[in-house]
């Protein structure tokens, strides 16, 4: 009877030696690879167990390490709308992820404006009912903040379809719905976005250590973190709440106004705000997935002064060349300028952090390779923060990307300022992309562009288009030094334009 004991256990070994299979979300049912660029997958196993993955015609094999870890890198792929199955083995466990495309790939990141569905955007019904793309996917990061780099989340792919599409990043979806038609191949967009974040939170520490003020604001929060306990700070907010709920009860007799909810204190590391965690929780997962690029909406949260919104073109840089460096791909990365908001003023010019952010992002569009912005400074809203027109955020987006990443032979965007040269009492502005030719959009004379002499006072002037360029003098400035346009929280009106419908970017052509 040993021999029967001894293949028993034999057999029960083989049957419990077969590894479980834990795989990131990205790789799950309706998933969209990346076409023309090595895909590689990865997950966990039993340590030192065998991986086969099969898809396409292809068959990888790999060995996990002692930790189970496994990588396993499958060769570039032409596009393909055929949904095929991918089949993932290990010991006697699988895994079939099914209805897999292969198209074209694309992070959306950033703030609250990106992270805005098509249900709260303009024209919902209208964009529900023509949400029939099976072949463009959706699938959203949920928001994880973490102080170390995390290596899972939860989401899953959707197809859109008029029940799915609501709940789509409505910038990430006009997006991808142009590149879609424009290709016709399949589009697969990965929404990892988080209202009111600054971007050092969506920065590696590692990359924000040579920012010797940003690193001191996490300094802070660090000596700040010392004073108090997770375990004080919990009973804090149970006493907090107990006492909302007491005066959510006398509410009912005394009619007392009381908030909808009781406001808790958060720990200064144990939240979205602090450096690095939103990229650990919700960037570090996605490495290193195929992209073929970032489109990003951020930057309200990082203009709240004039120091902030300097140095963020040099945050954006680095966040956009750190990204780069851990997926070791050099794609492209398109950001949107942020757009008009607040009261319009009638000064000629109004110094003001969104108007120095914005530079921020011109110099970026301008100074980084691979890189470039969308203007918005006619699609915002006065008073309200997130501007229902996501559609036409989504699609200059897009003119971006087929330009620069599809090669396709049209203008990208708005006028660009490269240069200036003063003749007499004249200021000769040059710029870059204007397409067919400068125009006025309306029709009217064009307006916002203010000039200073070398009393760096800037009084409203009269500028006039010649041909490519634009003629900027006032009449009692004599001797100009600079021009500034559109140099405003909401420069209202501004009508500088190119003839194929895109606004020209805010700019100064001074440094004072």
């Amino acid at each position: 009877m040993k021999w029967v004991t001894s293949w028993i256990l034999v057999i029960f070994f083989v049957m419990s030696a077969g590894a479980d299979i834990k795989l990131s979300a990205l790789f799950s049912d309706g998933m969209v690879l990346q076409r023309n660029k090595p895909v590689i997958l990865w997950g966990q196993v039993d340590p030192n167990a065998q991986v086969t993955v099969r898809f396409g015609g292809m068959v990888r094999k790999t060995y996990a390490d002692e930790n189970g870890d496994f990588q396993i890198q499958l060769k570039s792929m032409s596009a393909s709308s055929k949904p095929r199955t991918l089949f993932i083995e290990s010991g006697s466990d699988h895994v079939e992820i099914k209805n897999v495309l292969v198209g074209e790939v694309w992070l959306c990141s950033g703030q609250s404006n990106m992270e805005w569905t098509v249900q709260q955007s303009a024209n919902y019904e209208e964009e529900q009912k023509r949400a029939h793309y099976p072949h463009i996917r959706m699938i959203t990061v949920k928001k994880t903040f973490s102080t170390e780099p995390e290596f899972t989340f939860e989401g899953r792919w959707k197809m859109t379809h008029p029940d799915s599409v609501g709940s789509f990043s409505a910038v990430g979806y006009y997006f991808g719905r142009e590149v879609y038609e424009e290709l016709n191949v399949p589009v697969g967009l990965i929404s990892s976005a988080w209202g009111g974040t600054a971007i050092h939170a969506w920065s590696s520490m590692q990359s924000l250590e040579k920012y010797p003020k940003i690193m001191a604001g996490r300094d802070q929060k660090l000596k700040e973190a010392t004073q108090i306990t997770m375990e004080e700070l919990a009973r804090e907010n149970q006493v907090i709440h107990a006492e909302w709920k007491a005066a959510k009860e006398r509410s009912k007799t005394t009619g007392e106004k009381v908030r909808q909810w009781p406001k808790l204190k958060r720990h200064p590391i144990e939240s979205q705000d602090y450096h690095a965690n939103l990229f650990n929780g919700m960037i570090h997962p996605l490495q290193p997935y195929a992209l073929q690029g970032v489109i990003w909406y951020q930057g309200e949260a990082n203009a709240g002064s004039h120091e902030e919104a300097k140095l963020y073109r040099d945050l954006l840089e680095n966040m956009t060349m750190s990204w780069r460096a851990d997926w070791n791909d050099p794609f492209s990365f398109y950001a949107v300028q942020l757009v008009n908001f607040m009261a319009p003023v009638k000064s000629a010019v109004q110094d003001s952090a969104w108007a120095h952010i914005r530079q921020s992002f011109l110099d970026y569009h301008k100074e980084v390779e691979r890189a470039g912005i969308v203007v918005g400074i006619d699609v915002g809203d006065a008073w309200d923060i997130h501007p229902k027109d996501k559609q036409t955020i989504g699609y200059r987006l897009a003119q971006q990307a087929l330009v620069h990443d599809y090669g396709f032979e049209r203008v990208p965007g708005g006028p660009i300022y490269q240069s200036m040269e003063v003749q007499e009492d004249q200021v000769i502005i040059h710029f870059s992309d204007v397409g067919s030719g400068l125009v006025s959009k309306d029709g009217q004379p064009l307006n916002w562009f203010a000039v200073a002499g070398e009393d760096q006072i800037f009084k409203r002037a009269e500028a006039v288009i010649v041909d490519d360029i634009v003629v900027v003098r006032h009449v009692d400035i004599p001797e100009p030094k600079a021009v500034r346009y559109a140099w405003a929280n909401n420069p209202e009106g501004c009508n500088l334009f190119n003839q194929e419908g895109f606004p020209a970017s805010p700019f100064r052509t001074d440094d004072w």
